[in-house]
């Protein structure tokens, strides 16, 4: 079926198209919703979340822009809420996490796992991956992310510095990352 029959499909609420698509975009939508989740279970319940407000959502889709990147923000924003309604985003992180550590654009071997990665983001306290994942990942402004969050733009933009150090030591601990070698930016890589 094509992208406009799966859609027209699931405007007239077709089981078997809302079935295609889920299984369209399980795969990639389930990855997105695993890097903010605590765990994999989390990550589960987002994506089941996300994909009912797609199809409860799906007649305010309007064709400006890609069909998937449409489902990618209603994952995000389901992500979000997911944690702000559990207050998993308000866990205190301490600070003892981000002493020490210079801020710098490190090196990262040019080819480096993605999945090695994403683990490895996963270890970050679930604040400042959640701003990680957005601002680096998803695109969002630190404004943006205030927004979304309830936060001080100041706040994201602070978390971020943290998170993007706190990340480094992690892969350089885990030998992901070798220290003052190949001056490559780690952050480059996600156009960041």
């Amino acid at each position: 079926m094509t992208e406009e029959g799966l859609l027209n499909g699931c405007l007239h609420n077709d089981p078997i198209a809302q079935k295609e698509l889920y299984q369209k975009y399980n795969a990639k939508m389930l990855s997105v919703c695993y890097r903010f989740a605590h765990n994999r279970e989390d990550a589960e319940d987002m994506l089941q979340e996300g994909f009912i407000k797609v199809f409860s959502q799906i007649h305010t889709f309007r064709s400006q822009g890609a069909f998937e990147g449409w489902v990618r923000r209603i994952m995000v924003h389901t992500c979000i809420n997911h944690l702000k309604r559990n207050r998993k985003f308000n866990e205190s992180v301490d600070l003892i996490h981000a002493s020490g550590l210079q801020t710098r654009e490190d090196a990262v071997p040019s080819i480096v796992q993605a999945k090695q990665v994403v683990e490895c983001i996963r270890m970050l306290p679930i604040g400042y991956r959640t701003v990680l994942n957005l601002y680096a990942l998803e695109g969002y402004s630190h404004k943006e992310i205030a927004t979304v969050l309830d936060i001080e733009e100041s706040t994201s933009r602070s978390q971020y510095t943290r998170a993007r150090q706190m990340l480094e030591e992690i892969l350089v601990k885990k030998k992901i990352l070798e220290k003052q070698q190949d001056k490559v930016s780690l952050f480059a890589a996600f156009g960041r």
